[in-house]
């Protein structure tokens, strides 16, 4: 699991947080999926003729590679939203340390205790896809880690304040 999936663990995130920050696997095949909603099994390579290929291409809709973004507000179907800062707030009301989360990337991982060392972070950033011209500024990387965190928290259905995400 990775850094991102650690963090919504830590916010009592459900479900899968592998794919939080990873890029979706490929689609299947048009044949595999046609054939998947017709109950039986896609043909063996070499097996299907090129008119059943040519019909199936046709009337058969590309899959989708990965899902639609969703807004930040929006909540995947089925799921309660995270109150995030509820979360965070009282976590750091009962924190001896005086942490900044809602700034500081660095404190928001303090506050989930989870490692903030600048090697833990650009493990993150490489995680989530930071800008290689951030990576060598670690200032520059650190805000667009915390803006992107936010936003990913919210994007799995995370309730996270429109102030925190712009």
């Amino acid at each position: 699991m990775g850094m991102l999936g650690n963090i919504m663990d830590k916010l009592g995130f459900k479900g899968d947080t592998k794919a939080a920050g990873a890029a979706q696997a490929p689609a299947r095949s048009q044949r595999q999926a046609s054939a998947e909603r017709r109950g039986s099994a896609p043909p063996k390579p070499g097996t299907a003729t090129q008119a059943q290929a040519a019909s199936e291409t046709q009337t058969t809709p590309a899959a989708p590679t990965q899902a639609p973004p969703r807004s930040p507000t929006t909540t995947p179907a089925g799921m309660q939203p995270i109150d995030v800062t509820g979360k965070l707030q009282s976590l750091a009301a009962v924190n001896p340390q005086k942490l900044n989360w809602k700034e500081s990337i660095v404190d928001l991982l303090k506050l989930l205790d989870i490692d903030s060392s600048l090697a833990a972070r650009k493990e993150l950033a490489i995680e989530l896809g930071c800008p290689a011209e951030k990576m060598g500024d670690s200032a520059q990387m650190n805000v667009w880690l915390h803006k992107t965190v936010l936003q990913k928290l919210a994007e799995n259905g995370g309730n996270v304040p429109r102030e925190l995400l712009d």
